[in-house]
């Protein structure tokens, strides 16, 4: 009765061809003949999409009848983990088995198979953007997983995730097929899934915590959709392109981070840095090319020196390279200011050795036949840090008189260093073999108690990020309680640092400390192996002071200060935003009685996801958002600098005089002599569409087509003429240009170079560095053909470290140049 069913359902041409195809396939697995003829027919009917016809041929390739008698007892017995025979799967799922069974041989895969059914069924009829079966994605996914060396309940999970998403597939049903542990993974994995955007409240983040709190494995999950959504992700549009990847590097690789899961963080910042900065992206990709020979060759060098010291030591050692990744040399420039050059040449090596004891033998015959740099040795292997990373860190100097910075681990180390709780799992699975070595009190939940802590603590999101964000690798000191205690802090921590890290009242009442026995300055650094005791003040009053925001270094304790602050100074701080907003616009010259409206700033206060003007003006005051960026919101809702004036030239250009010997090269139908002059808040050059507007001077204003100002100005239609281009020898043009550029030594005068060569003669040039590092440059110049621009604009993005360069609209709104102009 239930085979007359599925070939019914296979061959009711109303259904859609993925439920045909579905159906199908369960009648073939029965063994039944009818279900290999149904699927031979879906695979040749061209009506079909071809995703589907290939699923319908690779399911034709399992054969359930011919499994041979013996085959058939083992099966019925339940021998086939015992004897190691490995039941028969699809052929979609056999690269998935194989990976699987490299880490986990005697895994039952047959879970596998089914839940790959179960899943192929329920996204029948399912496609994603790309036009593939939905079914591709959980496939993908449980095959990074298994690459990873996760477990079979990890794997299921991933395979059935997105089931119980509107298909009528709910949890309960899904938990009495495959038991609770998957599917608490998979609902989990479900509500990560519906959360809104990071940057939609501090709820979301909460929410997040929350629910990966319950087991970790759903957040390894999580990690490995969205890196296969981003592998993917050229079929979405623009904008969802940059939602997806922001939000990726606001959230999920700090995440992945904090759990040690490091190669699949660092491909997923690279495709999310590639989305977000394209140009940016190109730029480094490029700078890595040319600089590659001459660093593999370096990088050759030395692996072979320290290879060569190794074998006369009879150490038995795995010398590598250490591979440099995109978003991390872009950070570098960003956070330590440092040009590329500097950070690319640094060559990284990697030793990988048997045990605990060859680490540490390996680092005395590094220190012998290399000169170390005194204070850049780290050991992690005695202190480990909370995300499971062990290794022994040390910097010595190169063949070229450079240092060469060098890793010492164990295999088993660098298993957990590249993929953190997925190591910690693996291990679970294989007991009695030890994960990274003899100390015993490395706890690999420690960040999850942080992180649980962290955000219940916070009152804003952006503070639990920066919590979040904190790089695990960077440099840290450990010092003692009385008690004997270990408390972790980063380099450059203080007495202040140490007591909210003891709690937050301690923090709070803090008046004093003892480092060592001896009495410290409360901003008095601390170092490795300082034993740290805290004067506390009984008082109700005491509290902290707004001088110990400028020398604590954790998150934790600037958060804590700052909400302190917060509950107490919040009319202080309302009143401070006022003042600094005001005196940011007086500062630019803008009217703030048209301006400066409650709708307006109403507008900016929802933009930055704050409750009401109230909020904005503490935020501001607190110095949460500067004065300046809300003065620059202010302007873009007014349309920039020009406003809606007609014709109001921008302050940083310089004066042009109305009885400039340049022809404009423009003449107006139909009228002769009389004044006309190019508009500064769109800088028309041929061959721009253009149009004149009369002044109320008597004069002709001409104006792009697309000027900010043109919807305005074309209203008054009786004011509108026609105007066309007539160049002449005395025409002369003014153009702006900005240039992007990853910031450097020299930059400017390199740029500057270049325009000169061309023969420009610069009227005004501004520089700016933003907070990442990027360099931007606008030129304003008069030029006499339009068709050099094209040239000229090459010729700068030739320069090196700039990613773009482009004509601007009145130095406000970018204008592409195709190479004809």
């Amino acid at each position: 009765m239930g085979r007359q069913l599925l070939v019914d359902l296979a061959t009711d041409r109303r259904l859609d061809a993925a439920e045909r195809r579905a159906a199908a396939s369960a009648l073939h697995a029965t063994g039944d003949g009818r279900g290999a003829t149904l699927l031979r027919r879906l695979a040749l009917d061209e009506s079909l999409k071809g995703a589907e016809r290939q699923l319908a041929v690779h399911t034709l390739r399992v054969t359930p009848g011919t499994r041979s008698p013996v085959r058939r007892v083992v099966n019925r017995l339940g021998l086939g983990r015992v004897l190691n025979i490995a039941p028969t799967v699809s052929v979609v799922l056999e690269p998935l088995v194989a990976c699987h069974r490299q880490h986990y041989p005697r895994a039952d895969v047959r879970v596998l198979q089914q839940a790959f059914d179960a899943a192929a069924w329920w996204h029948s009829g399912q496609y994603r953007k790309s036009g593939d079966p939905y079914i591709t994605h959980p496939l993908a996914v449980a095959t990074i997983l298994a690459n990873m060396g996760m477990d079979t309940g990890t794997l299921v999970g991933a395979l059935l995730s997105g089931t119980t998403d509107g298909s009528g597939y709910d949890v309960a049903q899904l938990r009495e097929e495959f038991g609770g542990e998957v599917a608490s993974l998979v609902d989990g994995v479900r509500k990560l899934d519906r959360l809104p955007s990071v940057d939609d409240g501090y709820a979301t983040v909460r929410k997040v915590v929350g629910i990966i709190a319950g087991d970790p494995r759903i957040l390894v999950i999580k990690l490995a959709r969205r890196l296969h959504n981003l592998r993917t992700l050229t079929y979405e549009v623009r904008s969802e392109q940059e939602r997806v990847a922001r939000q990726t590097l606001q959230l999920w690789t700090p995440l992945a981070h904090r759990v040690g899961m490091n190669t699949m963080r660092w491909e997923l910042e690279d495709l999310a840095f590639g989305t977000l900065f394209p140009k940016r992206f190109e730029e480094i990709n490029r700078l890595i090319g040319e600089h590659q020979p001459q660093r593999e060759a370096l990088l050759r060098q030395v692996t072979q020196k320290v290879s060569t010291d190794l074998k006369a030591a009879k150490i038995k050692a795995e010398t590598t390279g250490r591979p440099k990744h995109l978003y991390s040399i872009y950070q570098k420039m960003i956070v330590r200011g440092r040009d590329f050059n500097d950070i690319y040449d640094l060559v990284g090596v990697r030793i990988l050795v048997d045990t605990v004891r060859d680490c540490y033998a390996a680092l005395g015959v590094i220190h012998a036949n290399w000169q170390p740099v005194p204070g850049r040795f780290k050991d992690y292997i005695a202190m480990p840090k909370f995300n499971m990373y062990q290794s022994l860190h040390t910097t010595v100097i190169g063949p070229t008189g450079k240092p060469v910075e060098m890793q010492i681990r164990t295999y088993a180390m660098h298993r957990a260093a590249e993929f953190g709780t997925a190591a910690h799992w693996k291990c679970k699975e294989h007991k009695g073999t030890p994960l990274v070595g003899p100390p015993a009190h490395i706890d690999e939940m420690t960040w999850l108690r942080q992180l649980s802590d962290w955000q219940r603590e916070a009152t804003h999101p952006s503070e639990f990020l920066d919590a979040l964000r904190f790089d695990p690798s960077s440099q840290e000191v450990y010092v003692f309680t009385p008690k004997g205690d270990v408390i972790p802090l980063p380099t450059g921590s203080t007495p202040v640092d140490f007591a909210y890290a003891m709690h937050t009242d301690v923090g709070h009442k803090c008046i004093g400390a003892l480092v060592n026995g001896k009495p410290v300055p409360l901003e008095s650094t601390l170092s490795n192996g300082d034993v740290v005791a805290i004067y506390t003040s009984k008082s109700d009053t005491a509290g902290p002071t707004q001088d110990w925001l400028g020398f604590v270094k954790s998150p934790r304790a600037r958060t804590k200060i700052r909400q302190y602050f917060n509950k107490e100074r919040r009319e202080e701080a309302i009143e401070a935003g006022k003042d600094a907003i005001v005196k940011a616009m007086r500062k630019q010259g803008m009217p703030l009685q048209r301006m400066l409206t409650s709708d307006a700033l109403m507008a900016i206060a929802r933009d930055l996801h704050l409750a009401d003007v109230a909020s904005l003006y503490a935020a501001v005051g607190d110095s949460q958002v500067s004065a300046q960026s809300v003065v620059q919101k202010l302007m873009a809702s007014y349309g920039g600098e020009e406003g809606a004036a007609e014709d109001i030239a921008v302050a940083t250009w310089p004066p042009r005089s109305r009885q400039s010997s340049a022809d404009p090269g423009v003449v107006v139908h139909r009228v002769s002599d009389v004044w006309i002059k190019l508009a500064r808040c769109c800088t028309p050059v041929p061959p721009d569409s253009v149009f004149g507007f009369l002044t109320r001077s008597g004069g002709v204003s001409v104006h792009r087509d697309d000027c900010a100002n043109a919807e305005d100005l074309r209203a008054q239609g009786e004011r509108v003429v026609e105007v066309s281009w007539k160049l002449t020898s005395a025409s002369a043009f003014l153009v702006a240009i900005q240039v992007e550029a990853l910031d450097r030594h020299k930059l400017l005068a390199d740029v500057t170079r270049v325009l000169s060569e061309e023969r420009v003669n610069i009227l005004s040039a501004t520089v700016t560095t933003t907070h990442d590092r990027v360099a931007v440059s606008r030129f304003s110049f008069e030029i006499a053909d339009p068709k050099h621009l094209a040239h000229l604009l090459a010729r700068v993005r030739s320069v090196y470290g700039v990613f773009d360069a482009y004509r601007m609209m009145g130095g406000l709104h970018p204008v592409r140049l195709t190479p004809d102009l």
